[in-house]
């Protein structure tokens, strides 16, 4: 596909304004991304939204974006916000003025690993407390990555899903993390990726089971990596690669949705 000119909306997940906030001092998010696609011509730009307020809520401001420009846009969208395009994209007006959308690492059926940090209720009230103390949101959309909550969530809007699947060209890239394939940050995602697999939740990247990265009716794709894989530049690490195939999946006439 031809990017020059193209509208591109990038959606943090949970926390990447954070973090992309450190990007003097040696950590990045995304910003690889950006500067890939703003060097192939590309009218790039990061969808404003406070990471921990509620889907529901980023929904709707992404939607409000998306109708401003009446440029059909491709959305390329990590973790966190990838269930917020997904939200965004069931109402008619939005899709219209959506070119493809691509989910990197999307929990779209949940983390175990929000549900054993909300288990225990202090920790649930510091995760909001501490949202709300950074300025990302309310801290519900914690709740909202369960895996009870977005199962709920998938099995209403199930219709919906199962219209833009057709409507779009819908992609869906998710990673696994091994041992021998872990190296410098990577290895923080490890310990977690070890702990989900053990519990039965499948491969995984330290954060989201691939099994629940994958949207029925959307096209696929597995790759080795870490929770940061698609994101962050460093060892063994090259977003932009992996960006480049996805688009290819995404767009590839030749490629056909999974059952």
């Amino acid at each position: 596909m031809t990017l020059s000119g193209q509208r591109v909306l990038l959606v943090y997940g949970l926390m990447g304004e954070l973090v992309a906030a450190f990007h003097p001092f040696g950590l990045d998010y995304m910003h690889p991304l950006r500067d890939w696609f703003a060097g192939q011509g590309a009218d790039v730009s990061v969808v404003p939204l406070r990471t921990a307020e509620s889907v529901s809520a980023n929904a709707a401001r992404l939607r409000a974006v998306l109708l401003e420009d009446p440029r059909p846009a491709l959305i390329v969208a990590h973790s966190k916000g990838g269930l917020e395009t997904l939200a965004a994209l069931i109402d008619p007006a939005a899709q219209a003025r959506c070119r493809g959308f691509l989910a990197m690492q999307s929990p779209f059926f949940g983390s175990p690993v929000a549900d054993a940090l909300l288990a225990a209720k202090p920790m649930e009230a510091a995760a909001g407390g501490l949202a709300r103390l950074l300025r990302i949101g309310s801290g519900d959309g914690l709740k909202d990555l369960t895996t009870n909550a977005r199962r709920l969530w998938m099995a209403a809007a199930s219709d919906g899903v199962r219209r833009i699947v057709e409507a779009l060209p819908v992609a869906c890239l998710a990673t696994a993390l091994s041992e021998g394939e872990a190296r410098g940050r990577e290895r923080l995602h490890l310990a977690a990726a070890q702990w989900m697999e053990k519990r039965g939740h499948g491969p995984n990247d330290g954060l989201v089971p691939v099994s629940s990265a994958l949207i029925p009716g959307a096209r696929h794709l597995v790759l080795p990596g870490s929770h940061i894989a698609t994101v962050s530049g460093g060892p063994g690490r090259d977003p932009v690669a992996m960006m480049r195939v996805g688009l290819e999946t995404l767009f590839s006439a030749a490629t056909q949705p999974a059952a």
